[in-house]
């Protein structure tokens, strides 16, 4: 009899641990519970959903995921410059500060750059934008 494996439309439990390509780790489950999302459903990016597929339960593997199949490439026009008043007097801007931009498509988080005495530069690129991922990956459980 052979072991099933994760396919498409499978609710999967899954512990994983990121790094970047200079080996430094980004996001793990280590010491946390695993992750649950829904094989093909697009909850996660597509290179990490893409590697858990064909795994059975136990099984161990490393997969190298190239930023277009990640967070995509990073760009420069997703990178503003706005003047400090525009933010608000609420808002004391600093580097590294993660701010909500409401659009015409809706919120979503920007990162902010640089502050300068005039200018705040907002970044709406994903912090791992632009980045191959390497993420090892081990199925703890299947649910179909």
């Amino acid at each position: 009899m052979t072991q099933r494996t994760a396919q498409a439309g499978d609710s999967v439990l899954v512990h994983y641990t990121g790094k970047l390509k200079d080996g430094s780790v980004f996001d793990s489950t280590e010491g946390r519970e695993p992750i649950r999302f829904t094989v093909g459903s697009g909850e996660l990016i597509s290179g990490f959903d893409r590697g858990v597929v064909g795994m059975a339960v136990g099984d161990k593997k490393s997969v190298e995921i190239e930023s277009q199949e990640a967070y995509g490439d990073y760009l420069d026009d997703h990178v503003i410059k706005v003047k400090r008043e525009e933010l608000g007097p609420e808002i004391n801007p600093e580097e590294g500060m993660v701010l909500r931009m409401r659009t015409a498509n809706g919120d979503f988080p920007v990162r902010i750059s640089e502050v300068s005495a005039e200018e705040v530069t907002i970044d709406g690129n994903h912090p791992l934008a632009g980045q191959d991922l390497a993420f090892e990956l081990e199925l703890v459980e299947i649910t179909i």
